[in-house]
């Protein structure tokens, strides 16, 4: 059995094989220069910005409230009822001006009787200072002859008494009268003695006053009689401080902002001048005076703050007008709250009064110190690796790498690089598709 004939392989012709020959080697030599070419780096314009140098201002940024300058409650100093309440919410009132006045009846009675004492107490000194009238002294003359003459006639009847004394005797011894009748008549002779001796009492007292009459006051009496009127003023004065305490008065120029109570209330003095929820329900009104702003710097930033250091006031009700002012006050000791320590900074408004009211939010910038020439960088670059701070740079082949750098003060949304870039150096903002951010601040710094 013959086998069948498959076919027969004849040799290639030479032209066709040089064509294969040169097609391979060609497609070899076209891989390896596409193996050695460099590969593109990839365009990052649009995830970097360079590095520029800016002069700028330090901006510190705060919150706070419109604040009044002195506040205070107004209270009477005595427990009583009110009776005229002389100003409304919003008036404007000068210092030492009456604002209420408290019933005060029982005290103008005793006003009175204040008054009354001391024009008697001061015409009595009056009269010892002025001396004594002739007419008075005339009258104290006249009052020593009826004196004496007092005497002379009690001196007669006990002259008249004797007699019949020593007559009744005479006829007592001789047994003509009876020993009653003695007695009798020695009871007449004792009582016109003692007559007698009531009528030299009187001439004496009357000689003595016609003396002081003659001889004027004394120096005690006018003595006594002005310290009389000195106490009698003192009373008075009293009863006027009780007086002016039912009068309530503006310690200070400025607005009445709150009202509290109404004429009849019954209110009471306050404990304390403060503006507290307490002492408003026994306050009459509040009075306040000026605006500030009371801002909370936070402590990493209060070495920055100084008094007169000019200040951007913006208010969230005019969030397009920027007021200026001044740092009046660094609180001297810190706030803390919630574990965090602030200090309270008092800005004085230089502009804004007209608009701006007490209890409205504000944001504020105190302007610092004047950076020439600052290398910045927006503040979203800075990242953070094992501790330092840093941005992220292009390596030769654009990609992100971490460098360390040293940076100042922010401003706005930029912050001040003080060592590690120049300007012209570009920092990622947005990383290339290929890269992490946790990848690269993962790997060890070189």
């Amino acid at each position: 059995m013959q086998l069948p004939l498959i076919g027969k392989i004849e040799r290639p012709m030479p032209w066709l094989v040089g064509l294969l020959a040169l097609g391979i080697v060609g497609s070899t030599a076209v891989t390896i220069v596409a193996l050695q070419r460099p590969k593109d780096a990839t365009d990052i314009t649009s995830l970097t910005v360079p590095v520029t140098q800016e002069d700028l201002t330090v901006r510190i940024s705060a919150s706070g409230t419109v604040v009044a300058k002195r506040s205070v409650n107004l209270s009477p100093k005595t427990t009583g009822r009110l009776a005229e309440l002389f100003v409304e919410q919003g008036d404007t009132v000068s210092a030492g001006e009456i604002v209420a006045r408290m019933e005060s009846d029982d005290i103008e009675a005793q006003m009175m009787q204040a008054r009354a004492a001391v024009a008697q107490a001061q015409a009595n000194l009056e009269r010892l200072r002025n001396g004594t009238r002739s007419e008075a002294i005339a009258q104290a003359e006249a009052a020593v002859r009826q004196a004496q003459a007092q005497v002379a006639e009690a001196q007669s009847r006990l002259n008249l008494a004797n007699e019949r004394v020593e007559r009744n005797q005479y006829l007592a011894e001789e047994g003509a009268v009876s020993s009653d009748r003695l007695d009798e008549v020695l009871n007449e002779a004792r009582s016109a003695r003692a007559g007698v001796a009531q009528a030299e009492a009187r001439v004496t007292e009357a000689r003595g006053r016609l003396q002081e009459l003659r001889n004027g006051s004394r120096p005690e009496e006018i003595a006594e009689a002005e310290a009389r009127v000195a106490e009698a003023r003192g009373r008075l004065q009293a009863v006027e401080v009780q007086q002016e305490d039912t009068l309530i008065r503006a310690p200070f120029s400025g607005v009445i902002t709150q009202r509290y109570a109404d004429p009849g209330s019954f209110v009471t003095p306050t404990t304390s001048a403060s503006a507290t929820e307490s002492a408003s329900s026994t306050s009459v009104v509040a009075l306040a005076e000026g605006l500030e702003v009371l801002a909370r710097v936070p402590e990493v930033d209060i070495s920055q703050i100084r008094p007169g250091q000019p200040v951007e006031v913006i208010a969230d009700a005019y969030p397009d007008e920027a007021f200026q002012g001044t740092v009046r006050l660094v609180a001297p000791a810190a706030v803390r709250e919630r574990d965090v320590t602030s200090f309270e900074v008092r800005v004085q408004l230089n502009e804004g009064q007209d608009k701006l009211l007490s209890g409205m939010n504000v944001d504020l910038n105190f302007l610092g110190d004047r950076l020439q020439n600052a290398l910045v960088v927006p503040t979203v670059a800075i990242v953070t690796k094992e501790g330092k701070t840093g941005v992220l740079v292009p390596d030769s082949e654009n990609q992100a790498v971490f460098k360390p750098v040293t940076v100042g003060p922010s401003i706005g949304d930029q912050i001040q690089v003080l060592e590690g870039l120049d300007e012209g150096d570009r920092v990622f903002l947005e990383l290339p598709e290929d890269q992490k951010l946790q990848d690269i601040l993962s790997d060890e710094i070189q």
